[in-house]
C-alpha cells in the first residue's frame, strides 16, 4: 500500500500541496480529478521524489520513502508532454529502462512486443520519434513506462495529445493496460470527468492543492461533498441556484414557487443553494415550474447543444441532446426538474442529494 500522510509542499511562497492524506492499494487506478492548477501533477511529483516536502510522510509497502532519492523509488511517471529519446528507435525507446532489470533477451523482446502491440505501435518499432505523429510519440512514452512494470505508476493526462478516436479507444483498453494482473499503485490525473468515471476505482477530487473528496465514481458524482465538488465532477458544471424554502415549497428569485419534491420535504424553512445538472434543465412544455431565460451563448458540440442562459434566478447551463436551432439573444422557457435537485447549506456543504438512479 502507498500511504501518504499530511503531505504539504511549497516553493517561493507558492503552495502546491496542502495537508494531503491518501492511501492507495496496488492493482487499482486512483484518478486525480481537478481543474488546471488543482495539484494533481504536484502530488505525483511528490510521490516520485521530484517535489521536496515541507511536511508529511510517504510510505510504500511499509517502507518510509519520504527522503528516498528518485532513482531508488520504483516509480514511473508519464507526462502530458511526452519525453522520448530522439536518437533511438521506437523499440529502443521502450527497451531502454528495461536493460537495467537484467532480463533475458527473450523476456525483454516479449515485454517490448507486448506493450508496442497494446498501444498500436508494433508496426512502427523501427522508426524514430521524429517520424511519428504527436499522438504516436505519446504512445511511445506510454509504452515505455508501462513496460517497466513499476510498483508505482503515475500518468499525468497521458491521452491529452491523442486524437479523439484514439483517445476513446485507449480509454476502453486502459483498464487492461495498467491494472489487470498488476501489483502497481496507479495514479491517473485528468481534468475530464468522463475519464474519471470510466477508469477510476477511486476518484480523488482536488482543488488548489487540497483533496476535497475521495470516493468511487458513483459516490463523488451522485453525492458530491460540496458545491465545488459538484461543479468539478459535472461537465458542463452544475448550475447553482439560490432559493428559499417556505411552507413546503422552494421559491426562486423570480418568485417562482415549486412544491418540494419527496427527497427534499424534510428541509426546514430558510435559505439554501440548490444544484441542478445541465441535462436536468429542459425546454418547458406547458409547465408551471418554468423560468423565462435569455440565451447568452450557444455551443454545438457533436450530438449535443449547450446553452448558457441568464434568468431572474441567476446564470444557468443547459445541455440538450441533438442539434437545436437556438441563437444568442433569443429567449427560452426552461423547466426545472425538481426531483433532480441537490440541496446545499449556506457553507456549500451537501445536505440532500437525489437518490442514485432517480430520473
Amino acid at each position: 500500500m502507498l500511504d501518504i500522510q499530511g503531505v504539504s509542499a511549497s516553493f517561493n511562497g507558492e503552495v502546491f500541496l496542502k495537508d494531503i492524506t491518501l492511501q492507495a492499494e496496488p492493482g487499482h487506478i486512483y484518478v486525480l480529478l481537478g481543474r488546471t492548477g488543482a495539484g494533481k501533477s504536484s502530488l505525483m511529483r511528490a510521490v516520485g521524489g521530484l517535489l521536496p516536502l515541507d511536511a508529511g510522510t510517504i510510505h510504500f509497502a511499509g517502507e518510509d520513502i519520504t527522503q528516498k532519492p528518485v532513482w531508488k523509488r520504483d516509480a514511473a511517471l508519464v507526462y502530458q508532454q511526452f519525453i522520448n529519446y530522439p536518437n533511438k528507435t521506437v523499440r529502443a525507446n521502450v527497451e531502454f529502462p528495461l536493460r537495467k532489470l537484467k532480463l533475458s533477451r527473450v523476456e525483454l523482446n516479449l515485454r517490448v512486443d507486448t506493450y508496442l502491440k497494446k498501444v498500436g505501435l508494433f508496426d512502427f518499432a523501427n522508426r524514430r520519434p521524429s517520424q511519428l505523429s504527436g499522438g504516436q510519440q505519446q504512445r511511445v512514452a506510454l509504452a515505455r513506462s508501462l513496460a517497466r512494470q513499476s510498483k508505482i505508476l503515475m500518468l499525468d493526462e497521458p491521452l491529452m495529445n491523442l486524437d479523439f478516436k484514439l483517445r476513446e479507444q485507449l480509454r476502453e483498453e486502459f483498464l487492461d493496460l495498467v491494472s489487470v494482473g498488476s501489483q502497481a499503485v496507479t495514479f491517473y490525473a485528468t481534468t475530464e470527468i468522463t475519464e474519471a468515471m470510466m477508469l477510476g476505482y477511486q476518484v480523488v477530487v482536488m482543488h488548489e492543492g487540497s483533496i476535497l473528496q475521495i470516493g468511487s465514481p458513483s459516490e463523488v458524482f451522485e453525492s458530491p461533498r460540496n458545491t465545488l465538488v459538484a461543479q468539478i465532477v459535472n461537465d458542463p458544471p452544475m448550475t447553482l441556484i439560490q432559493a428559499r424554502v417556505t411552507e413546503g415549497n422552494f421559491v426562486l428569485g423570480s418568485d417562482l414557487t415549486i412544491p418540494l419534491p419527496v427527497h427534499l420535504r424534510n428541509l426546514g424553512d430558510g435559505e439554501y443553494t440548490f444544484g441542478i445538472r445541465a441535462n436536468d434543465l429542459v425546454p418547458a412544455v406547458d409547465s408551471a415550474a418554468s423560468e423565462s431565460c435569455s440565451i447568452q451563448f450557444v455551443e454545438v458540440s457533436g450530438s449535443e447543444t449547450v446553452l448558457y442562459v441568464t434568468s431572474p434566478s441567476g446564470e444557468m447551463v443547459v445541455q440538450l441532446e441533438g442539434i437545436h436551432d437556438f441563437s444568442a439573444g433569443g429567449k427560452i422557457e426552461l423547466e426545472i426538474s425538481a426531483e433532480r435537485l441537490f440541496a446545499f447549506d449556506h457553507l456549500g456543504d451537501l445536505l440532500i442529494a437525489p437518490g442514485i438512479g432517480v430520473k
